[in-house]
C-alpha cells in the first residue's frame, strides 16, 4: 500500500486539524464515559486507558476527563448512551462501518440513513459489510522520523504484525492484544508517534476514480461530522496524488 492513504490515516489528519472543536471534545468524553462503565481505574481497564489517551490527544482538559470517568462509573449523574453500529455502502460500492453512541437511536438512525442517501450511498442491514473488517492497532509514524529497518526492529520485536510505507511515512499494524506494548516500545525507543488507535480495518482496500473518490470522501466526512457517530471505518484506499487533489478542491 505504499503511496496510498487509507481512511484510517486520512481521518487522523482531519482530526488533528479540527482538534479545538467542541464536537471532538464531546465525542472523546462519551468514549471515556462508556469505557468507565467497566471500571474507573485506567490501570485495570485497557479500554479506558485508550479513551483517555484519545481525549488527551485532542486536548480535553484533565478535569473534564475526570468528570466523564465519574459519570461513567455513576459517581456523577450523566447521560445514558448506548453503542450502535451502522453499516452500508458509499459511492463506488465502498464499504462503510460506523460506531455511534446515542441517547436516542430512533433519532440517530434516520439521520444517519439520510446522510448515506445524500452522499450517494445507502444504509445497509446488520453485517452487510462488518464481515470485511477486523479490529487492528494502527500506529502511524511521519516520514523522516525513523529509518524503516530501525522501526521494523523495534515494532516486530514488540509483537507488531507488520510495518509498511504509508502516506510517505510508516504504518505499524498490531493485534488488539499487542497494541499497547508495541506503541510503548516505539515511544520508549524515542520514535515519535504521529497518531495511534484501535481501528476497524478492511482486509481488501478499494480504489476509485477521482470523481467517485471525491464523493466517497465527502460522505465519510459528513458521517464523522454527525454528533452521535464516534468513528467511521472504510475500505477506501486513495493514491496520495489523488488525495492531494481532493483536499485542494
Amino acid at each position: 500500500m505504499a503511496g496510498h492513504s487509507r481512511w484510517a490515516n486520512i481521518k487522523h489528519k482531519k482530526a488533528a486539524s479540527d482538534a479545538k472543536r467542541g464536537r471532538l471534545w464531546s465525542k472523546a468524553c462519551r468514549d471515556v464515559m462508556m469505557a468507565a462503565r467497566s471500571g474507573g481505574n485506567p490501570d485495570e481497564n485497557a479500554r479506558l486507558r485508550l479513551a483517555i489517551d484519545k481525549a488527551k490527544a485532542v486536548n480535553v482538559p484533565k478535569d473534564t476527563i475526570d468528570r466523564a470517568i465519574k459519570k461513567g462509573t455513576g459517581e456523577l449523574e450523566g447521560e445514558s448512551y448506548e453503542e450502535v453500529t451502522y453499516e452500508g455502502y458509499g459511492p463506488g460500492g465502498v464499504a462503510i462501518l460506523c460506531r455511534a453512541l446515542t441517547d436516542n437511536r430512533t433519532r440517530t438512525a434516520p439521520e444517519v440513513k439520510k446522510i448515506f442517501e445524500r452522499g450517494g450511498g445507502n444504509l445497509g442491514t446488520p453485517n452487510c459489510v462488518a464481515w470485511m473488517f477486523s479490529l487492528k492497532g494502527i500506529i502511524s509514524i511521519e516520514a523522516g522520523k525513523v529509518g524503516e529497518e530501525r522501526l521494523m526492529e523495534v515494532a516486530l520485536e514488540a509483537g507488531a504484525d507488520d510495518v509498511v510505507e504509508a502516506d510517505g511515512g510508516f504504518e505499524v499494524t498490531t493485534s488488539p492484544a499487542a497494541y499497547e506494548s508495541v506503541k510503548s516500545a516505539i515511544e520508549t525507543a524515542g520514535i515519535p508517534v504521529a497518531s495511534s488507535d484501535l481501528s476497524m480495518t478492511a482486509a481488501t482496500p478499494v480504489r476509485l476514480d477521482l470523481e467517485t473518490a471525491r464523493k466517497a470522501v465527502k460522505l465519510l466526512e459528513d458521517l464523522e461530522e454527525h454528533d452521535d457517530i464516534q468513528s467511521v471505518a472504510s475500505n477506501l484506499d486513495i493514491p496520495e496524488e489523488m488525495m492531494r487533489e481532493i483536499a485542494s478542491a
